[in-house]
């Protein structure tokens, strides 16, 4: 069987891991290089590279610039959002944000803005009402740019989507990343006709989950690591499903050959494919990969869309 072809739309290249950074401590030289390469063998044919500051936003363009299967997002992530205030002239950070995206999405690179959302899981590092405050500033950016969203929500569904619905006509599409919430949230999310709902191994933790997954249209859904974060671990409800395996090495024990053991990466997208496979009963994995790239090309990258696949999927009618 020919490989799947997979977008994954959150990596955080920008982690100190990849730069072979773990807490502090240095325990092997960068190596996105050697990352990327199994990426491409897996199938892997795009990356979205995610920002998350304004200073991560930009080393993540320069990330992306660096290979044409490369892409970021700019924006800032809901605990960071204390650097609009601390940064002396809020006004002024929004507009160096509004530069950096256009400039990126001019050269093709920049394909969204984001991370940005509610995190309440986390107030310790950024209260809720600043949390607010910027996520809807930055409605602002989209509709500047014409980008999509690239969403973050954690215990948050209310308010999140209450912001939603008063900028819905503000962004032309969206996905909300590394889904854990519940049923009800699904629905809540759902119910925005132009959010998509973004899987990884955070989105297959337990049996609950699981279930969640089953529920959410394919034709709504995307694929992620969030890597170096959000593997898929033996504990996880989802390990079932797993077929594909990399040979793995602890970091002090460093192989660029293999995988870092605990340290996710790109070409692990497919173990969740295989997941939401998996859990929904599907044997078909290429054309569930077809329907999930399609989706995320419809979203980030509308002047590349297949216009053949494009014409199957949408019954004919070619959305180019």
């Amino acid at each position: 069987m020919a490989t799947p072809r997979m977008i994954d739309i959150a990596v955080n290249f920008t982690d100190g891991m990849f730069k072979g950074l773990y807490h502090g401590k240095q325990c092997h030289t960068p190596d996105i290089a050697a990352v990327l390469s199994r990426a491409w063998s897996a199938g892997v044919d795009r990356i979205i590279v995610t920002g998350g500051s304004l200073e991560e936003s930009k080393e993540a363009l320069a990330i992306a610039e660096t290979d044409a299967r490369l892409f970021c997002t700019v924006g800032v992530h809901p605990t960071r959002c204390k650097e609009f205030d601390e940064s002396g002239d809020p006004e002024k950070h929004f507009q160096e944000l509004l530069f950096l995206a256009k400039k990126g999405a001019e050269k093709g690179k920049v394909v969204a803005i984001g991370e940005c959302g509610l995190d309440y899981d986390r107030l310790h590092f950024c209260p809720s009402d600043i949390q607010k405050k910027y996520f809807e500033k930055q409605f602002e950016l989209a509709h500047l740019t014409k980008l999509p969203m690239f969403l973050h929500m954690r215990a948050a569904a209310e308010d999140f989507c209450n912001i939603i619905e008063r900028n819905k006509d503000r962004f032309g599409a969206g996905v909300v990343h590394s889904f854990t919430g519940s049923a009800e949230d699904c629905d809540k999310v759902l119910s925005f006709s132009n959010l998509f709902i973004g899987i990884n191994g955070c989105s297959l933790k337990a049996s609950e989950n699981l279930e969640v997954v089953k529920c959410i249209p394919v034709e709504r859904m995307m694929i992620e690591t969030d890597s170096p974060y959000c593997e898929i671990k033996n504990t996880h409800a989802g390990i079932q499903f797993v077929k594909s395996l990399w040979p793995s090495k602890k970091k002090e024990k460093y192989d660029q050959d293999c995988i870092v053991k605990g340290r996710n990466e790109p070409c692990l997208v497919r173990q969740v494919l295989e997941v939401v496979a998996g859990c929904r009963g599907i044997s078909d994995l290429d054309q569930l990969s077809k329907t999930l790239y399609h989706n995320t090309c419809r979203v980030f990258f509308p002047h590349d869309l297949d216009s053949a696949a494009d014409a199957i999927l949408s019954g004919g009618r070619s959305t180019k």
